[in-house]
């Protein structure tokens, strides 16, 4: 995972795969308790459109997140929230925007606190992630990579199955 604090770039920056058109999907958000699940849901219909399901947990879990916090902190009586999904070549941009020009503080929470652990579940499962500056105040952003790991278990083929050896008694 590689965080880019600095967030220079407008959009991911990246081309679209040759013979694929880069696909965006841009949604406005109340800042407010219900932006949460309305994003997972443009999330989860989204990958499942652009035929990327096996990235669908993953997603919909940071995209709580980002927009948690940006409902959280960074909202005011006339702030709305934009949530920006992009798939460009290998990666998936998900980038949450709102009107507080100020970068999110990611802080170690202790093990008893109750909130504070965002950040470390985007440390966690995000390939890379960044805040940049809008013209209306920043956006945080995260990318995955949209090709699939190895199916779980492909590791132990080489392990002989149990039983599968004689044993000498």
């Amino acid at each position: 995972m590689t965080a880019d604090p600095s967030g220079s770039s407008i959009g991911s920056g990246r081309a679209a795969a040759p013979g694929k058109p880069l696909q965006v999907c841009l949604v406005a958000l109340p800042a407010a308790g219900q932006a949460a699940g309305m994003a997972r849901r443009r999330v989860h219909d989204a990958l499942a459109l652009w035929g990327l399901r096996h990235l669908d947990e993953t997603a919909t879990l940071l995209v709580s997140e980002l927009v948690g916090n940006a409902v959280r902190h960074a909202s005011t009586d006339r702030s709305r929230l934009e949530l920006r999904l992009e798939v460009a070549g290998t990666w998936l941009r998900i980038e949450v925007s709102d009107g507080d020009p100020r970068p999110p503080q990611p802080r170690a929470p202790s093990g008893l606190e109750e909130s504070g652990f965002g950040f470390v579940l985007v440390e966690a499962l995000a390939d890379k992630w960044g805040v940049r500056e809008t013209a209306t105040g920043k956006a945080v952003w995260i990318e995955l990579t949209t090709e699939q790991a190895d199916e779980p278990g492909d590791e132990l083929s080489a392990i002989p199955a149990c039983g599968a050896a004689s044993e000498k008694g």
